[in-house]
């Protein structure tokens, strides 16, 4: 951009260049006319009108009093005629990252193209767009998506500032006073935000809520909330409302929003002023434990890990690492801002992989009952962890929750005294994906075992702004709901 006062923070640069070409030629002025008349070059102007280069105010106010017209004209969006709102249509197109990805050439707009020719065009690119954002997404490309998410949220410690201060901001309007936001507090902010809450027992099979914008309802299943608590689902519902979310444009948006509404729903079960308190006075005892967050705000174990890792770094200056694991060692979530390295694929992809054999996530799986806290250090090429892990039952299996800090850290926890210990050389293939030796000479060409196969592995994700969501289940569901009076 030219040095000088701006515009607007937002013009169109396209849009504004093709009125100015529009507006000189209705009054047959040459583009070196207009040069001379502004005192500027020929060649810097056809920048402008081209839309690679944005004007500063003066400029511009000379370029309408040259064209006789006002600056307001130039900056409108009111179409002039239909060639020039084509040609801005057909210009912004070519600039898409879904044109540039094509590799097809681009095609200057000259007068001499019939409009038919640029309507027909304009239509193909519509298509093309259209096309583009309910292609599936395949497997290679979710998990690139995920994997740049994380590296975002490992560079802000996986804190979110903006959406720590929507949920103080929900909280105080509330009168909220510490400790658990129970159903009755949820109910509250259900009101607060002008919603109904409707329980049905025919929600749509492809969803856990929907949310009817018109009427303001929101729809819940009257049962089988498959493990899930109520109080979650119904917070995350209102995140995408409070935060501002439009309907995902791409896979990445929409594991974007995914992750902020979670993380919306966690400030507001284990609001950030109570539970940074909770974790200091931790601190300073030396006896910050996992289950403690989990008790005081009456949440699951892995709510409470998940929010630990939003506020540890921020406001207690420790780095962490966090992995949720299946029995069978297949990760199926994890973050870290310490160092600690988990296994991931050549996208980077954590999710999918096996989590190390020696790590507490999946020594926890042989301990003799489920919900109780395991303990240990874990000796990695990069050093040493202390990690603290509990494993579940869900309707899913079992699985297993770890919080890991650097051994330096570990002196602030509770359950630092373990004498469990173990050692892993991953990502050497010899630490867990490779037999040891001996069974290996005994057992290779002897064995022929029937793989389970993951099918959601190799199946692109469901096509569709929401992914997996039948779109005509929910319209048709939204339908037989809506009271005859107010059709229109």
């Amino acid at each position: 951009m030219e040095r000088g006062r701006e515009i607007s923070p937002s013009f169109d640069p396209i849009g504004l260049g093709r009125r100015i070409r529009h507006h000189r030629r209705s009054a047959h002025i040459t583009l070196e006319s207009l040069a001379k008349g502004v005192g500027a070059s020929p060649s810097h102007l056809s920048l402008i009108e081209t839309g690679q280069r944005e004007p500063r105010l003066a400029l511009l106010t000379k370029i309408a009093e040259v064209l006789g017209v006002t600056v307001d004209v130039l900056m409108s969006d009111t179409p002039v005629d239909r060639r020039t709102e084509l040609t801005i249509e057909l210009e912004h197109a070519q600039r898409s990252h879904t044109f540039l990805n094509s590799g097809i050439p681009k095609v200057r707009f000259g007068p001499t193209i019939p409009i038919d020719v640029m309507e027909s065009m304009a239509g193909l690119h519509r298509e093309l767009e259209r096309r583009s954002s309910v292609t599936a997404a395949t497997p290679e490309e979710a998990r690139r998506a995920n994997a740049t998410l994380r590296v975002k949220m490992r560079k802000r410690n996986n804190y979110f500032e903006e959406i720590e201060r929507e949920a103080g901001r929900l909280l105080k309007e509330l009168d909220y006073r510490g400790g658990p936001l129970g159903e009755r507090g949820v109910d509250q902010l259900v009101q607060h935000l002008g919603y109904e809450l409707v329980y049905v027992n025919d929600l749509p099979h492809s969803t856990r809520s929907l949310t009817d914008l018109k009427n303001r309802r929101i729809y819940l299943p009257d049962s089988g909330w498959g493990g899930h608590d109520p109080r979650t689902i119904i917070l995350q519902t209102f995140g995408h409302q409070i935060l501002g979310h439009t309907p995902p444009a791409s896979f990445s948006d929409f594991l974007k929003q995914r992750v902020e509404v979670n993380y919306f729903a966690a400030a507001l079960l284990i609001p950030e002023s109570s539970a940074v308190q909770l974790l200091k006075r931790a601190k300073d005892g030396k006896y910050i434990a996992i289950e403690d967050l989990r008790d005081a705000f009456a949440v699951s174990y892995e709510t409470a890990a998940h929010r630990f890792t939003n506020l540890v770094t921020e406001h207690l200056g420790i780095q962490v690492d966090f992995v949720k694991v299946h029995e069978s060692g297949t990760i199926y979530k994890a973050y870290e801002n310490d160092g600690f390295t988990f296994p991931a694929d050549p996208l980077g992809s954590i999710e999918g992989q096996l989590a190390c054999r020696h790590s507490g996530a999946r020594r926890v799986f042989s301990q003799s009952s489920t919900g109780m806290s395991y303990w240990q250090y874990l000796d990695t090429p990069k050093g040493t962890y202390w990690s603290t892990t509990q494993s579940e039952e869900t309707s899913a299996g079992p699985f297993s929750v770890s919080v890991g800090v650097p051994f330096a850290d570990s002196k602030w926890f509770r359950g630092r005294e373990t004498t469990e210990r173990t050692k892993s050389t991953c990502p050497d293939s010899r630490c867990c994906n490779e037999a040891p030796l001996d069974l290996s000479e005994r057992w290779r060409d002897m064995v022929w075992p029937s793989a389970r196969a993951h099918s959601h592995l190799l199946a692109a994700l469901p096509p569709g702004t929401f992914p997996g969501v039948d779109t005509t289940e929910i319209y048709q569901f939204l339908e037989s709901k809506e009271d005859p009076s107010s059709a229109h």
